[in-house]
Protein backbone atom coordinates (compact mmCIF):
# COMPACT_ATOMS: atom_id res chain seq x y z
CA UNK A 1 0.00 0.00 0.00
CA UNK A 2 3.36 2.32 0.68
CA UNK A 3 4.69 1.59 -2.41
CA UNK A 4 0.87 2.01 -4.66
CA UNK A 5 0.28 5.48 -2.71
CA UNK A 6 3.46 6.93 -3.65
CA UNK A 7 3.59 5.41 -7.26
CA UNK A 8 0.06 6.95 -7.68
CA UNK A 9 0.08 10.06 -6.74
CA UNK A 10 3.59 10.44 -8.76
CA UNK A 11 0.93 9.48 -11.56
CA UNK A 12 -1.38 12.45 -10.52
CA UNK A 13 1.14 14.62 -10.47
CA UNK A 14 2.56 14.28 -13.50
CA UNK A 15 -1.21 14.71 -15.09
CA UNK A 16 -1.82 17.51 -12.88
CA UNK A 17 1.20 19.68 -13.36
CA UNK A 18 2.57 18.17 -16.41
CA UNK A 19 0.98 20.63 -19.72
CA UNK A 20 0.25 17.61 -22.44
CA UNK A 21 1.50 14.76 -20.34
CA UNK A 22 0.11 11.49 -22.40
CA UNK A 23 -0.02 9.58 -19.35
CA UNK A 24 3.59 7.57 -21.14
CA UNK A 25 7.14 8.76 -20.24
CA UNK A 26 9.03 9.40 -23.53
CA UNK A 27 12.31 7.67 -22.76
CA UNK A 28 13.61 8.71 -19.40
CA UNK A 29 11.75 12.19 -19.35
CA UNK A 30 8.36 12.53 -19.06
CA UNK A 31 7.67 15.01 -22.09
CA UNK A 32 9.19 17.65 -24.11
CA UNK A 33 8.63 20.76 -25.71
CA UNK A 34 10.17 22.34 -29.38
CA UNK A 35 8.83 25.98 -29.24
CA UNK A 36 9.18 28.92 -27.01
CA UNK A 37 5.29 29.11 -26.66
CA UNK A 38 4.99 26.05 -25.81
CA UNK A 39 7.67 26.40 -22.39
CA UNK A 40 6.25 29.33 -21.58
CA UNK A 41 2.52 27.76 -21.33
CA UNK A 42 4.05 24.65 -19.60
CA UNK A 43 5.72 26.33 -16.97
CA UNK A 44 2.65 28.64 -16.37
CA UNK A 45 0.54 26.30 -16.36
CA UNK A 46 2.00 23.71 -13.48
CA UNK A 47 2.06 27.74 -11.90
CA UNK A 48 -1.69 27.89 -12.25
CA UNK A 49 -2.37 24.01 -11.12
CA UNK A 50 -0.50 24.58 -8.23
CA UNK A 51 -2.47 27.85 -6.94
CA UNK A 52 -5.51 25.94 -7.44
CA UNK A 53 -4.64 22.41 -6.29
CA UNK A 54 -7.06 22.11 -3.57
CA UNK A 55 -10.23 23.05 -6.43
CA UNK A 56 -9.00 20.58 -9.07
CA UNK A 57 -6.96 17.21 -7.31
CA UNK A 58 -9.11 14.20 -6.42
CA UNK A 59 -6.35 12.90 -3.33
CA UNK A 60 -6.33 14.54 -0.15
CA UNK A 61 -3.45 16.83 -0.52
CA UNK A 62 -2.91 20.16 0.85
CA UNK A 63 0.08 22.66 0.62
CA UNK A 64 3.55 22.17 2.87
CA UNK A 65 6.60 23.87 3.73
CA UNK A 66 9.68 24.00 1.64
CA UNK A 67 12.97 24.40 2.77
CA UNK A 68 12.94 27.52 3.67
CA UNK A 69 9.58 27.56 6.02
CA UNK A 70 7.62 28.83 3.29
CA UNK A 71 3.85 27.92 1.10
CA UNK A 72 4.55 28.25 -2.46
CA UNK A 73 6.49 27.44 -5.68
CA UNK A 74 10.68 28.01 -5.51
CA UNK A 75 11.38 28.70 -9.22
CA UNK A 76 15.51 28.88 -10.26
CA UNK A 77 16.70 29.35 -13.50
CA UNK A 78 20.42 28.40 -14.33
CA UNK A 79 21.96 30.44 -17.62
CA UNK A 80 25.32 31.17 -19.05
CA UNK A 81 26.31 34.30 -17.69
CA UNK A 82 26.71 36.25 -20.30
CA UNK A 83 27.25 35.93 -24.47
CA UNK A 84 26.04 36.80 -27.65
CA UNK A 85 26.03 33.80 -30.44
CA UNK A 86 25.08 34.23 -34.24
CA UNK A 87 24.77 30.81 -35.83
CA UNK A 88 24.55 32.17 -39.39
CA UNK A 89 28.22 33.69 -39.07
CA UNK A 90 29.40 30.74 -37.05
CA UNK A 91 30.29 32.81 -34.09
CA UNK A 92 29.81 32.62 -30.69
CA UNK A 93 31.50 34.83 -27.59
CA UNK A 94 30.00 33.13 -24.25
CA UNK A 95 30.71 33.40 -20.83
CA UNK A 96 30.91 29.71 -19.68
CA UNK A 97 30.63 30.68 -15.96
CA UNK A 98 26.81 29.20 -14.88
CA UNK A 99 24.27 31.63 -12.47
CA UNK A 100 21.70 30.81 -10.99
CA UNK A 101 18.40 32.83 -10.12
CA UNK A 102 15.94 32.21 -7.90
CA UNK A 103 12.35 33.45 -6.97
CA UNK A 104 9.39 31.96 -4.73
CA UNK A 105 6.28 32.57 -5.62
CA UNK A 106 3.55 32.59 -2.74
CA UNK A 107 -0.35 32.08 -3.30
CA UNK A 108 -0.99 35.31 -2.78
CA UNK A 109 -0.01 36.76 -6.17
CA UNK A 110 -2.39 35.97 -9.34
CA UNK A 111 -0.87 34.09 -12.49
CA UNK A 112 -0.86 37.26 -14.91
CA UNK A 113 1.63 39.22 -12.11
CA UNK A 114 3.75 36.05 -12.58
CA UNK A 115 3.37 36.61 -16.44
CA UNK A 116 4.80 39.92 -16.13
CA UNK A 117 7.73 39.60 -13.77
CA UNK A 118 10.97 40.29 -15.79
CA UNK A 119 12.26 36.77 -14.31
CA UNK A 120 10.22 35.01 -16.92
CA UNK A 121 11.80 36.70 -19.85
CA UNK A 122 14.26 33.87 -20.70
CA UNK A 123 16.90 34.30 -23.27
CA UNK A 124 17.00 30.63 -24.72
CA UNK A 125 20.66 30.90 -26.34
CA UNK A 126 22.08 31.17 -22.87
CA UNK A 127 19.37 29.09 -20.83
CA UNK A 128 20.61 25.84 -19.19
CA UNK A 129 17.59 24.66 -17.08
CA UNK A 130 14.53 26.32 -15.05
CA UNK A 131 13.43 24.48 -12.25
CA UNK A 132 10.38 24.43 -10.56
CA UNK A 133 10.17 22.99 -7.02
CA UNK A 134 6.97 22.57 -4.12
CA UNK A 135 6.41 20.69 -1.17
CA UNK A 136 2.63 18.85 -1.27
CA UNK A 137 1.36 16.75 1.89
CA UNK A 138 -0.96 14.18 1.93
CA UNK A 139 -2.47 10.82 3.88
CA UNK A 140 -3.10 7.62 3.25
CA UNK A 141 -5.96 6.95 4.09
CA UNK A 142 -6.79 2.93 2.27
CA UNK A 143 -4.38 1.47 5.23
CA UNK A 144 -8.15 2.12 7.40
CA UNK A 145 -9.68 -0.45 5.02
CA UNK A 146 -6.55 -2.83 6.78
CA UNK A 147 -7.27 -1.83 10.32
CA UNK A 148 -3.97 0.33 10.44
CA UNK A 149 -3.63 3.26 11.22
CA UNK A 150 -2.52 5.74 8.21
CA UNK A 151 0.57 7.58 7.14
CA UNK A 152 0.82 11.19 6.82
CA UNK A 153 3.03 11.87 3.32
CA UNK A 154 5.46 15.19 2.05
CA UNK A 155 6.16 15.17 -1.58
CA UNK A 156 9.02 16.87 -2.66
CA UNK A 157 8.06 17.99 -6.32
CA UNK A 158 10.67 18.72 -8.66
CA UNK A 159 9.88 19.94 -12.53
CA UNK A 160 12.83 20.72 -14.35
CA UNK A 161 13.02 21.94 -17.75
CA UNK A 162 16.35 20.96 -19.64
CA UNK A 163 17.81 23.09 -21.88
CA UNK A 164 21.51 22.06 -21.32
CA UNK A 165 21.77 20.33 -24.82
CA UNK A 166 20.18 23.56 -27.30
CA UNK A 167 19.14 21.51 -29.67
CA UNK A 168 15.73 22.87 -30.23
CA UNK A 169 14.48 20.34 -27.81
CA UNK A 170 13.84 20.58 -24.37
CA UNK A 171 12.82 17.56 -22.11
CA UNK A 172 10.91 17.91 -19.10
CA UNK A 173 11.51 16.05 -15.82
CA UNK A 174 9.03 15.45 -13.32
CA UNK A 175 10.57 13.89 -9.36
CA UNK A 176 8.55 13.48 -6.91
CA UNK A 177 10.25 12.20 -3.57
CA UNK A 178 7.67 11.27 -1.00
CA UNK A 179 8.72 10.86 2.95
CA UNK A 180 6.64 9.22 5.52
CA UNK A 181 6.02 11.63 8.67
CA UNK A 182 4.57 11.31 12.44
CA UNK A 183 1.08 12.40 11.95
CA UNK A 184 0.96 14.85 14.39
CA UNK A 185 -2.95 14.23 15.37
CA UNK A 186 -4.83 10.74 14.66
CA UNK A 187 -8.40 10.47 16.24
CA UNK A 188 -9.65 7.53 14.95
CA UNK A 189 -13.04 5.57 16.24
CA UNK A 190 -13.44 2.11 15.76
CA UNK A 191 -11.97 -1.23 16.13
CA UNK A 192 -8.57 -0.42 14.33
CA UNK A 193 -6.72 -0.13 17.78
CA UNK A 194 -7.67 -3.36 19.14
CA UNK A 195 -6.76 -4.81 16.00
CA UNK A 196 -2.89 -3.44 15.72
CA UNK A 197 -2.59 -4.46 19.87
CA UNK A 198 -3.15 -7.83 19.07
CA UNK A 199 -0.55 -7.71 16.07
CA UNK A 200 1.70 -6.59 18.31
CA UNK A 201 1.30 -9.07 20.86
CA UNK A 202 2.05 -11.37 18.25
CA UNK A 203 5.49 -10.02 17.20
CA UNK A 204 6.59 -9.73 20.38
CA UNK A 205 5.66 -14.06 21.17
CA UNK A 206 8.12 -14.17 17.81
CA UNK A 207 10.67 -12.09 19.16
CA UNK A 208 11.05 -14.47 22.42
CA UNK A 209 11.06 -17.34 20.70
CA UNK A 210 13.52 -16.05 17.71
CA UNK A 211 16.07 -14.77 20.79
CA UNK A 212 15.08 -18.52 22.72
CA UNK A 213 16.63 -20.15 19.36
CA UNK A 214 19.32 -17.38 18.56
CA UNK A 215 20.96 -18.33 22.32
CA UNK A 216 20.63 -21.89 22.38
CA UNK A 217 22.59 -22.11 18.69
CA UNK A 218 24.69 -19.46 19.61
CA UNK A 219 25.66 -21.60 22.62
CA UNK A 220 25.99 -24.68 20.58
CA UNK A 221 28.87 -22.97 18.08
CA UNK A 222 30.49 -22.20 21.75
CA UNK A 223 30.97 -25.28 23.04
CA UNK A 224 31.50 -26.44 19.06
CA UNK A 225 34.48 -24.01 19.42
CA UNK A 226 35.56 -24.91 22.39
CA UNK A 227 35.49 -28.77 21.48
CA UNK A 228 37.55 -28.52 18.28
CA UNK A 229 40.16 -26.06 20.12
CA UNK A 230 40.68 -29.21 23.17
CA UNK A 231 40.92 -31.78 19.58
CA UNK A 232 43.33 -29.55 17.86
CA UNK A 233 45.44 -29.55 21.05
CA UNK A 234 45.34 -33.64 21.65
CA UNK A 235 46.07 -34.57 18.28
CA UNK A 236 49.11 -32.37 17.69
CA UNK A 237 50.52 -33.36 21.03
CA UNK A 238 49.61 -37.40 20.08
CA UNK A 239 50.11 -37.45 16.38
CA UNK A 240 52.76 -34.69 16.27
CA UNK A 241 50.84 -32.90 13.35
CA UNK A 242 47.87 -30.31 12.37
CA UNK A 243 44.61 -31.12 11.53
CA UNK A 244 43.25 -30.29 7.82
CA UNK A 245 40.77 -27.33 7.51
CA UNK A 246 38.23 -29.93 6.25
CA UNK A 247 38.05 -31.85 9.44
CA UNK A 248 38.46 -28.38 11.52
CA UNK A 249 35.06 -27.45 10.15
CA UNK A 250 33.52 -30.81 10.67
CA UNK A 251 33.12 -29.01 14.36
CA UNK A 252 31.53 -25.93 13.07
CA UNK A 253 27.20 -26.85 12.37
CA UNK A 254 26.77 -24.43 9.27
CA UNK A 255 22.78 -24.50 9.63
CA UNK A 256 23.29 -23.40 13.14
CA UNK A 257 24.78 -20.24 11.73
CA UNK A 258 22.08 -20.24 9.30
CA UNK A 259 19.78 -20.14 12.40
CA UNK A 260 21.50 -17.59 13.97
CA UNK A 261 21.69 -15.19 11.35
CA UNK A 262 18.08 -15.70 10.59
CA UNK A 263 16.93 -15.30 14.07
CA UNK A 264 19.32 -12.12 14.43
CA UNK A 265 17.04 -10.17 11.06
CA UNK A 266 13.92 -11.89 12.26
CA UNK A 267 14.42 -9.91 15.86
CA UNK A 268 15.26 -6.93 14.35
CA UNK A 269 12.88 -6.71 11.80
CA UNK A 270 10.00 -7.69 13.96
CA UNK A 271 10.69 -4.26 16.43
CA UNK A 272 10.79 -2.32 13.66
CA UNK A 273 7.59 -3.82 12.18
CA UNK A 274 5.88 -2.83 15.62
CA UNK A 275 7.57 0.51 15.73
CA UNK A 276 6.00 1.17 12.28
CA UNK A 277 2.77 -0.64 13.39
CA UNK A 278 3.14 1.73 16.45
CA UNK A 279 4.10 4.78 13.56
CA UNK A 280 7.13 5.74 15.75
CA UNK A 281 9.02 4.65 12.45
CA UNK A 282 8.32 4.86 9.03
CA UNK A 283 11.19 2.89 7.34
CA UNK A 284 9.11 -0.11 5.78
CA UNK A 285 11.99 -0.86 3.01
CA UNK A 286 14.76 -1.43 5.82
CA UNK A 287 11.65 -3.87 7.89
CA UNK A 288 10.57 -5.83 4.40
CA UNK A 289 14.76 -6.77 3.75
CA UNK A 290 15.19 -8.10 7.02
CA UNK A 291 11.64 -10.08 7.24
CA UNK A 292 11.93 -11.21 3.73
CA UNK A 293 15.51 -12.00 4.37
CA UNK A 294 14.75 -14.21 7.53
CA UNK A 295 11.98 -16.13 5.84
CA UNK A 296 14.23 -17.19 3.07
CA UNK A 297 16.86 -18.57 5.40
CA UNK A 298 14.02 -20.62 7.37
CA UNK A 299 13.01 -22.25 4.37
CA UNK A 300 16.46 -23.06 3.30
CA UNK A 301 16.91 -24.00 7.01
CA UNK A 302 14.66 -26.67 6.02
CA UNK A 303 16.66 -28.40 3.67
CA UNK A 304 18.81 -29.67 6.60
CA UNK A 305 16.00 -31.89 7.56
CA UNK A 306 15.55 -33.73 4.54
CA UNK A 307 19.19 -34.27 4.31
CA UNK A 308 18.80 -37.21 6.97
CA UNK A 309 17.08 -39.54 3.73
CA UNK A 310 19.96 -40.27 1.43
CA UNK A 311 18.07 -39.38 -1.61
CA UNK A 312 17.22 -36.01 -0.35
CA UNK A 313 20.77 -35.11 0.74
CA UNK A 314 22.64 -35.47 -2.81
CA UNK A 315 21.53 -31.70 -3.41
CA UNK A 316 23.00 -30.82 -0.29
CA UNK A 317 25.98 -32.68 -1.02
CA UNK A 318 26.55 -31.86 -4.66
CA UNK A 319 26.24 -28.14 -3.38
CA UNK A 320 29.26 -28.28 -0.98
CA UNK A 321 31.43 -30.04 -3.05
CA UNK A 322 31.08 -28.32 -6.00
CA UNK A 323 30.96 -24.62 -4.39
CA UNK A 324 34.63 -24.05 -4.31
CA UNK A 325 35.32 -25.13 -7.91
CA UNK A 326 32.29 -22.94 -9.51
CA UNK A 327 33.11 -19.86 -7.29
CA UNK A 328 36.89 -20.00 -8.87
CA UNK A 329 35.67 -20.55 -11.94
CA UNK A 330 33.22 -17.71 -11.73
CA UNK A 331 36.38 -15.55 -10.70
CA UNK A 332 37.91 -16.17 -13.92
CA UNK A 333 34.21 -15.80 -16.70
CA UNK A 334 34.13 -12.49 -14.13
CA UNK A 335 37.01 -11.15 -16.09
CA UNK A 336 35.76 -11.48 -19.64
CA UNK A 337 32.10 -10.72 -18.89
CA UNK A 338 33.59 -7.11 -17.78
CA UNK A 339 35.78 -6.51 -20.60
CA UNK A 340 32.36 -7.51 -22.72
CA UNK A 341 30.33 -5.19 -20.70
CA UNK A 342 32.92 -2.03 -20.84
CA UNK A 343 33.15 -2.55 -24.48
CA UNK A 344 29.45 -2.61 -24.80
CA UNK A 345 28.89 0.33 -22.84
CA UNK A 346 31.62 2.89 -24.39
CA UNK A 347 31.12 1.41 -28.33
CA UNK A 348 27.09 1.14 -28.45
CA UNK A 349 26.12 2.67 -25.49
CA UNK A 350 25.10 6.42 -28.08
CA UNK A 351 23.07 4.12 -30.30
CA UNK A 352 21.38 1.35 -28.54
CA UNK A 353 19.17 1.67 -25.24
CA UNK A 354 19.92 -1.30 -23.85
CA UNK A 355 23.93 -0.24 -23.40
CA UNK A 356 23.29 3.42 -22.42
CA UNK A 357 25.15 2.68 -18.84
CA UNK A 358 27.01 0.37 -17.07
CA UNK A 359 24.28 -1.56 -14.96
CA UNK A 360 21.79 -1.65 -18.03
CA UNK A 361 24.63 -3.26 -19.55
CA UNK A 362 25.48 -5.89 -17.19
CA UNK A 363 21.60 -6.94 -17.33
CA UNK A 364 21.26 -6.82 -21.05
CA UNK A 365 24.30 -9.28 -21.07
CA UNK A 366 22.75 -12.03 -18.32
CA UNK A 367 19.77 -11.47 -20.25
CA UNK A 368 21.59 -12.83 -23.41
CA UNK A 369 23.40 -15.83 -21.80
CA UNK A 370 19.98 -16.74 -20.43
CA UNK A 371 18.82 -16.92 -24.18
CA UNK A 372 16.32 -14.00 -23.63
CA UNK A 373 15.74 -11.35 -25.97
CA UNK A 374 18.16 -12.27 -28.67
CA UNK A 375 16.68 -10.75 -31.38
CA UNK A 376 15.52 -7.67 -29.77
CA UNK A 377 19.07 -6.86 -28.95
CA UNK A 378 20.03 -7.24 -32.50
CA UNK A 379 17.31 -5.74 -34.10
CA UNK A 380 17.36 -2.64 -31.77
CA UNK A 381 20.85 -1.84 -32.92
CA UNK A 382 20.87 2.06 -34.95
CA UNK A 383 22.32 1.70 -38.37
CA UNK A 384 23.72 5.20 -38.19
CA UNK A 385 27.05 4.49 -38.50
CA UNK A 386 27.97 0.81 -40.86
CA UNK A 387 31.17 0.45 -38.77
CA UNK A 388 29.30 0.49 -35.29
CA UNK A 389 26.58 -1.62 -36.87
CA UNK A 390 29.27 -3.95 -38.06
CA UNK A 391 31.17 -4.29 -34.87
CA UNK A 392 27.81 -4.55 -32.77
CA UNK A 393 27.27 -7.86 -34.79
CA UNK A 394 30.68 -9.36 -34.04
CA UNK A 395 30.44 -8.28 -30.36
CA UNK A 396 26.96 -9.92 -30.04
CA UNK A 397 27.99 -12.95 -31.90
CA UNK A 398 31.49 -13.30 -30.15
CA UNK A 399 29.58 -13.07 -26.88
CA UNK A 400 27.03 -15.32 -26.94
CA UNK A 401 28.86 -17.96 -28.22
CA UNK A 402 31.85 -18.08 -25.77
CA UNK A 403 29.37 -17.46 -22.69
CA UNK A 404 26.52 -19.87 -24.17
CA UNK A 405 28.32 -22.59 -26.00
CA UNK A 406 31.52 -22.79 -23.74
CA UNK A 407 31.44 -20.57 -20.50
CA UNK A 408 27.59 -21.82 -19.32
CA UNK A 409 29.11 -25.56 -20.88
CA UNK A 410 31.87 -25.39 -18.38
CA UNK A 411 29.70 -24.15 -15.34
CA UNK A 412 27.26 -27.31 -15.71
CA UNK A 413 29.82 -29.52 -16.42
CA UNK A 414 31.56 -28.81 -13.10
CA UNK A 415 27.99 -29.34 -10.99
CA UNK A 416 27.79 -32.48 -12.96
CA UNK A 417 31.30 -33.98 -12.13
CA UNK A 418 30.60 -33.20 -8.79
CA UNK A 419 27.35 -34.72 -8.59
CA UNK A 420 29.02 -37.83 -10.05
CA UNK A 421 31.37 -37.93 -7.81
CA UNK A 422 28.81 -37.54 -4.98
CA UNK A 423 26.71 -40.42 -6.32
CA UNK A 424 29.84 -42.87 -7.04
CA UNK A 425 30.82 -41.97 -3.01
CA UNK A 426 26.78 -42.87 -1.91
CA UNK A 427 27.24 -46.60 -3.54
CA UNK A 428 30.86 -47.29 -2.47
CA UNK A 429 31.28 -45.42 0.63
CA UNK A 430 33.07 -41.62 1.09
CA UNK A 431 36.81 -41.19 1.93
CA UNK A 432 37.55 -40.73 5.68
CA UNK A 433 38.88 -38.23 7.11
CA UNK A 434 41.55 -37.97 9.87
CA UNK A 435 38.83 -36.81 12.42
CA UNK A 436 36.66 -39.96 11.13
CA UNK A 437 39.56 -42.49 11.58
CA UNK A 438 40.17 -41.28 15.28
CA UNK A 439 36.41 -41.90 15.90
CA UNK A 440 36.42 -45.08 14.39
CA UNK A 441 39.60 -46.15 16.70
CA UNK A 442 38.06 -43.76 19.63
CA UNK A 443 34.24 -46.40 19.42
CA UNK A 444 34.87 -49.95 19.44
CA UNK A 445 31.04 -50.36 20.64
CA UNK A 446 29.49 -48.10 17.89
CA UNK A 447 29.46 -48.76 14.42
CA UNK A 448 30.61 -45.41 12.87
CA UNK A 449 28.12 -44.18 10.14
CA UNK A 450 30.17 -43.28 6.87
CA UNK A 451 29.03 -39.47 5.58
CA UNK A 452 29.91 -36.38 3.76
CA UNK A 453 29.64 -34.55 7.04
CA UNK A 454 30.27 -36.74 10.73
CA UNK A 455 29.80 -34.59 13.35
CA UNK A 456 31.26 -35.99 16.89
CA UNK A 457 28.98 -38.92 18.87
CA UNK A 458 32.05 -40.15 21.23
CA UNK A 459 34.02 -37.16 22.81
CA UNK A 460 34.78 -39.33 25.66
CA UNK A 461 38.19 -40.16 23.98
CA UNK A 462 39.36 -37.24 24.55
CA UNK A 463 40.28 -37.07 28.37
CA UNK A 464 38.36 -34.03 30.03
CA UNK A 465 39.32 -32.79 32.84
CA UNK A 466 36.46 -32.31 35.45
CA UNK A 467 36.00 -28.81 35.35
CA UNK A 468 35.76 -28.95 31.51
CA UNK A 469 32.83 -31.77 31.63
CA UNK A 470 29.99 -29.49 30.81
CA UNK A 471 31.53 -28.75 27.50
CA UNK A 472 30.11 -32.07 26.17
CA UNK A 473 27.50 -30.82 22.90
CA UNK A 474 24.32 -32.43 22.55
CA UNK A 475 24.25 -33.39 18.73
Amino acid sequence: MVVAFKEENTVAFKHLFLKGYSGTDEDDYSCSVYTQEDVYESIFFALSQYRQLKNISLGTLGYGENEDNRIGLKVCKQHYKKGTMFPSNETLNIDSDIEKDCVHLDLSKSPQDWKNSSFFRLEFYRLLQVEISFHLKGIDLQTIHSRELPDCYVFQNTITFDNKAHSGKIKIYFDSEAKIEECKDLNISGSIQKNTQYVLVFDAFVIVICLASLILCTRSIVLALRLRKRFLDFFLEKYKRRVCDADQWEFINGWYILVIISDLMTIIGSILKMEIKAKNLTNYDLCSILLGTSTLFVWVGVIRYLGYFQAYNVLILTMQASLPKVLRFCACAGMIYLGYTFCGWIVLGPYHDKFEDLNTVAECLFSLVNGDDMFATFAQIQQKSILVWLFSRLYLYSFISLFIYMILSLFIALITDSYDTIKKYQQNGFPETDLQEFLKECSSKEKYQKGSSAFLSCVCCLRRKGSEDHLIPVT
